[in-house]
């Protein structure tokens, strides 16, 4: 058959394979193009799906410097399909890290299934599927760091067999550029386009490894190298197969170990250094510290725990004490909004919690409407979303006022920094027994568990009388529990 594109002739021969794509020979002047066929899927009146007539696509082919072959498929060309691009999992989201796929190529997901899971700028997060289909080409690896939001990262198709028309897609931002000088096709030599796996070339020698090479060690010999530092490429060429290095190479060569380890920055502990250090630079801290006798609050929590499912912590006490000084003093319960200040009418209480990333803040939202128990069963699940790294954005961004607690690392006292726009954090040490002033006891003093607490203030929010009211309010409710039930 013959067809006429752009004015010019062109005669092929082309043949099926596997239904779904064609290989072709061209001939004619046409050299960056080439012409394959698909069966087109009609759908009769009865609603079954037959294999129909052939349709025309163009796809783009293009050599590289070692004469590898790219394609970069028309999308108008290609079958029913939809691209899956890294979407925005936070507010404050602009780049995430692919830490795994939870599907592989080829395989069928339904929409809101689990795709992957992507690491954004405070917890690693679950991304869905944004509708249901067949995974027919992944263009992103797991482990693929500081992705741009937007990026291609897969596409899905709706007919399992047209998967296969994807395995050559290239995506149109990596794919190499085409060489300048084009090379034409001749119709008198048509093999001469078509590489033959089995033209293999000779093997050569094994040579000394360059700087950025790759470097051929077996398994053992690596975690060898890693051990006792030393770098695989320095060795040079080893007696292993095509001069990979294995561990009897190793043997004579002195250990390089270094006396410090540079550990890479993840997205969260960026993102966690640089808010740190915008609060520090731009928020005018000052500190305001209280003793707080905590006899009566530890002899209440031991005797409701003596019940049947109770399990109440010292921190429960603290937050539900700390949402009602902030009824009882609203000016703390604000934010700095740069050209007003925003006073808020809910109580959403922030707690800082350690994970192996670092340190995240989720949300226990309205806590003044909620009892001890709740408080203290949702700051339980909250806490472990943190640490396996499943929290919401929601779960961890906002809030109105933060607690964090390093009591039980047995800290007396600390400061801490302010999280904006918040105004307020409420660093809380550890409880010990310290001489308490007395009058009515025999020698003039008597001993209690005190606890000390630092506010870091926000002196363009909350002025230094406003924040004093507000810890003479939070010792009043921890030093008279019983108040807290009025």
């Amino acid at each position: 058959s013959e067809f006429k594109m752009a004015g010019r002739r062109v005669a092929f021969a082309c043949r099926l394979w596997s239904g779904t794509r064609q290989a072709c020979l061209t001939s004619g002047r046409i050299t960056r193009q080439s012409v394959y066929l698909t069966r087109r899927h009609t759908t009769s009146a009865t609603g079954s799906t037959a294999k129909g007539g052939l349709r025309l696509g163009i796809y783009k082919t293009w050599r590289t410097e070692n004469d590898k072959v790219l394609r970069q498929f028309s999308t108008s060309d290609l079958p029913s399909h939809k691209k899956v691009t890294l979407p925005a999992l936070s507010p404050t989201m602009e780049q995430g890290t692919l830490v795994s796929w939870e599907k592989e190529e080829g395989e069928h997901i339904e929409e809101g299934d689990v795709l992957a899971q992507v690491e954004t700028d405070k917890a690693t997060m679950e991304m869905e599927s944004p509708s249901t289909g067949y995974i027919a080409k992944v263009f992103v690896s797991a482990g693929t760091k500081e992705l741009p939001l937007g990026q291609l990262l897969c596409v899905l198709v709706e007919n399992e067999e047209d998967a296969a028309v994807f395995k050559d897609l290239q995506d149109p931002g990596t794919a190499a550029k085409p060489v300048e000088k084009q090379e034409e096709v001749k119709s008198e030599e048509p093999s001469s386009s078509i590489t033959h796996p089995s033209a293999a070339t000779p093997t050569q020698p094994a040579a000394t490894p360059t700087p950025g090479s790759r470097v051929l060690a077996s398994p053992y010999a690596r975690a060898l190298a890693a051990e006792k530092g030393i770098n695989l490429s320095a060795v040079g060429s080893g007696t292993g197969y095509s001069g990979s290095i294995t561990s009897r190479d190793l043997t004579s060569v002195p250990s390089q170990q270094t006396p410090f380890t540079d550990i890479e920055l993840t997205g969260m502990r960026k993102t966690i250094a640089s808010r740190l250090v915008q609060s520090k630079q731009s928020v005018p801290h000052y500190y305001l510290t209280m003793d707080i006798n905590m006899d009566d609050i530890i002899r209440i929590r031991k005797e409701l725990n003596s019940q049947d499912n109770v399990k109440l912590s010292i921190n429960d006490f603290i937050i539900k004490a700390s949402a009602f000084a902030l009824k009882k003093v609203p000016e703390v319960n604000s934010s700095w909004m740069d050209t007003f200040i925003r006073r808020y009418s809910t109580v959403d209480i922030s707690v800082a919690v350690s994970t192996d990333g670092g340190l995240i803040t989720p949300i226990i939202p309205n806590v003044t409407e909620k009892g001890l128990l709740q408080i203290s069963s949702e700051m339980r699940e909250l806490a472990e979303k943190a640490r396996s790294g499943k929290l919401k954005p929601e779960e961890y961004q906002g809030g109105t006022f933060t607690i964090s607690n390093l009591g039980m690392y047995g800290i007396k006292s600390f400061t801490a920094v302010i999280n904006p726009p918040q105004s307020c954090i409420l660093a809380v040490g550890g409880a010990d027994l310290r001489p308490v002033s007395n009058k009515t006891a025999e020698h003039g003093f008597v001993m209690a568990n005190v606890m000390t607490v630092t506010m870091s203030c926000d002196h363009r929010v909350v002025d230094g009388a406003v924040g004093a009211q507000w810890l003479s309010q939070f010792k009043s409710f921890l030093e008279n529990p019983y108040t807290m039930l009025l």
